[in-house]
């Protein structure tokens, strides 16, 4: 098998992978914005996010539980059985694979009608065949997983993203062109989600057949098949429960949202569409910080799981504090800075939406604190399914959730309040989850994490960076254009971070030596 990767070595690589996807993400995602309108992102998010719900009840948890028992099997020497847990674990992708996709393809129009967009329904049936193509992929990357090489997924994640853009954008934009209405224009777009996902499960597969007999002999005897299979699932299905949590928060909040808009203020699809895709346009950039957190986890879980079974709590307790101190001081200072300049950043990034973008100002405000939460929740829930807790996340989701729906049924059908509601809903939401989840980690592991010193000196650092975020945004106002101000400020708040960062002290020599070539870059920063 290629090289292994350290924790952070193995979070690094997907790190930089989650990076270019994002980049491409958003070279797809603005422009598209910008090309559907409002209504247009209603559509295609309501496709998206039943594919989402699907897509997460069928490889959210059993990729993970294939990397952990893969992981701990191999920690064992057990290299047939890591083997086996991978054959089985690929029939259960393919059999929930094509149940997702059937789902989808047969039931497009009763979906649509039941997040009250009708039109949506032409996006959902061209996203069928992703379903099917995703499992298989996934399997794939939590067999690469386990064995600590993450080199495949990051690989396979940015041909995911290429695809997208290169088809979704062109067919979008012809669609368009050829005077076809925006619902149609959505579809092309999600084309290219499909067009990406079949051409990065080819390049897994290829990977697979190159390195198939890449591992030494081993003589132990696998277990039988139903053996393997129960224990997948039995670590699967909480976990499953658990992340599927975040989809289902999201379509249901879609569903409630629109459907309170249309039934209780009497606002007609169209419109109501509308106002969700100005929603969307700040739940974007929500979901911007977040999206780099399956980089640390996917990485966490196998690494935790093998230094559990080797009883190895004093390195277990250096994976989660390190972990848990780089999420503070990632997502700490991005969910801030989108909050403090929401307005000038929607306003730059969708300049043929104009009034859309003021709109969803508001929303980001409240989303872009939220987002610090939701990368806490991300991950407390993986320290605590890899100490084997993994029902603690979905009791937590299920509380969090019951409150996100109830304040949007009851705030969203208040005429003053209206889709106002939602972000608020949000934040509290995922605020509440994340308090309920570190409370679960400090009673779960060995060595107690202390949250003062990990978190305080983030926060004061973020503190400081967001104003000077706003006071050099409104100097530099004064004197340029939105686009060069945005930038500016950005530059200035990164330089006081970093600045603060390292006369704080925040990151330790114990975090740097978990990275490849650590000791060098200690070295450098004298730590």
């Amino acid at each position: 098998m290629s090289k292994k990767q350290n924790f952070l070595g193995g979070a690094a690589i997907l790190t930089v992978a989650c990076i270019l996807v994002k980049i491409i993400g958003a070279i797809y995602k603005i422009p598209l914005g910008n090309i559907l309108g409002d209504e247009g992102m209603g559509h295609f998010s309501a496709a998206y996010n039943i594919y989402s719900l699907l897509l997460t009840l069928s490889t959210a948890g059993l990729p993970l539980a294939v990397s952990k028992l893969v992981a701990e099997s191999r920690s064992q020497g057990r290299l047939n059985q890591s083997h086996r847990y991978f054959r089985v674990g690929l029939k259960l992708f393919i059999a929930l694979g094509i149940l997702g996709t059937a789902i989808m393809f047969f039931f497009a129009e009763p979906l649509a009608v039941l997040l009250h967009d009708s039109l949506a329904h032409w996006g959902i049936r061209v996203l069928s065949i992703s379903v099917l193509c995703v499992c298989i992929m996934s399997a794939i990357r939590g067999y690469t997983q386990g064995q600590n090489n993450m080199i495949p997924s990051a690989w396979s994640q940015v041909i995911e993203a290429a695809g997208k853009l290169l088809f979704g954008l062109a067919a979008a934009a012809f669609l368009l062109g050829k005077g076809y209405g925006v619902e149609i224009g959505a579809a092309g777009a999600i084309f290219g989600v499909m067009v990406g996902t079949v051409v990065a499960l080819i390049y897994m597969a290829l990977w697979l057949l190159r390195h198939r007999k890449d591992d030494p002999p081993s003589g132990d005897r696998p277990e039988e098949d139903s053996v393997l299979l129960r224990r997948i699932l039995s670590v699967g299905i909480p976990i499953t429960l658990g992340a599927t949590g975040m989809s289902l928060l999201t379509l249901l909040d879609q569903a409630v949202i629109l459907g309170r808009l249309q039934n209780a203020l009497g606002v007609a699809e169209k419109e109501a569409v509308a106002l969700y895709g100005q929603y969307t346009f700040g739940h974007n950039l929500f979901n911007l910080p977040s999206s780099f957190i399956p980089a640390i986890t996917m990485s966490l879980i196998p690494s935790v799981s093998a230094a559990i079974v080797r009883r190895d709590d004093v390195q277990v307790n250096r994976i989660v504090s390190a972990s848990l101190r780089i999420i503070a001081l990632f997502a700490l200072p991005a969910g801030v800075g989108l909050s403090v300049l929401a307005k000038p950043i929607l306003l730059l990034l969708y300049p043929a939406q104009q009034s859309a973008a003021a709109a969803a100002a508001y929303h980001l405000q409240w989303l872009g604190v939220a987002s610090i939460f939701v990368c806490l929740m991300l991950l407390t829930n993986s320290i605590l399914q890899a100490h084997g807790r993994e029902r603690v996340p979905i009791v937590t989701m299920i509380i969090g959730g019951i409150v996100k729906v109830a304040m949007n049924w009851f705030l969203v059908g208040n005429p003053a309040i209206g889709i106002k509601a939602a972000p608020v809903s949000t934040l509290v939401c995922y605020a509440l989850i994340s308090v309920l989840n570190l409370a679960a980690v400090y009673g779960t592991v060995a060595q107690k994490p202390h949250y003062l010193s990990l978190f305080a000196k983030p926060a004061l650092c973020t503190v400081l960076m967001g104003a000077s975020a706003i006071l050099s945004y409104e100097l530099f106002a004064g004197h340029f254009g939105n686009a060069v101000s945005v930038f500016g400020s950005i530059c200035v708040a990164v330089l006081v971070y970093g600045i603060c960062v390292l006369l704080l002290r925040v990151i330790t020599r114990d975090d740097l030596l978990l990275l490849p070539k650590g000791d060098k870059i200690a070295k450098i920063l004298r730590i």
